[in-house]
């Protein structure tokens, strides 16, 4: 999806390509725009303990800094979302504006594949295949079918700053 073009990253949307993944960040920033609950798995990998031996040094440390990471993870979604048109388009991102949409695709692919129970050793390609076969309608195939096309768009995303 992303290339170099000059000193930019490049990217062309169809309306339904910029659909999900609007979708996607929209979703992320109304989860992270009210006081996220610590009791959601999503949460709490995208907000991780730092200290997990020590539950007193972990919520000063929480004390001091998620309202800032939880702000800065919230304008790197509405950057995503001011950047790409609901119609689609082309999307060009000089370094800085990369960085950040790497950060909010990250944010975005952490939250998903924690709900879906994905792992950093999921086969994803296996992992469709199995919801595909116990059910080609479910929700699951859809789910796991826009984790892969976000992690494909992270992907082309690195690939093109580093190329």
């Amino acid at each position: 999806m992303f290339s170099r073009s000059g000193e930019q990253c490049v990217a062309r949307f169809n309306a339904q390509e910029a659909q999900v993944l609007r979708q996607c960040v929209a979703e992320l920033a109304a989860l992270l725009s009210d006081a996220p609950s610590r009791d959601d798995p999503a949460v709490e990998r995208l907000f991780p303990d730092v200290y997990p031996e020590d539950p007193v040094e972990t919520e000063e440390f929480r004390r001091f800094t998620e309202e800032d990471l939880r702000s800065a993870k919230l304008e790197q979604a509405k950057t995503v979302l001011s950047d790409l048109l609901e119609a689609g388009g082309e999307v060009r991102l000089g370094e800085p504006e990369a960085d950040v949409w790497l950060r909010a695709l990250t944010d975005v692919r952490l939250a998903l594949g924690t709900r879906l129970g994905i792992a950093d050793d999921t086969d994803i390609e296996e992992e469709l295949d199995e919801a595909v076969l116990k059910d080609p309608t479910s929700p699951r195939v859809g789910q796991i079918s826009v984790y892969a096309y976000l992690s494909f768009l992270q992907e082309s995303l690195v690939d093109a700053l580093t190329t």
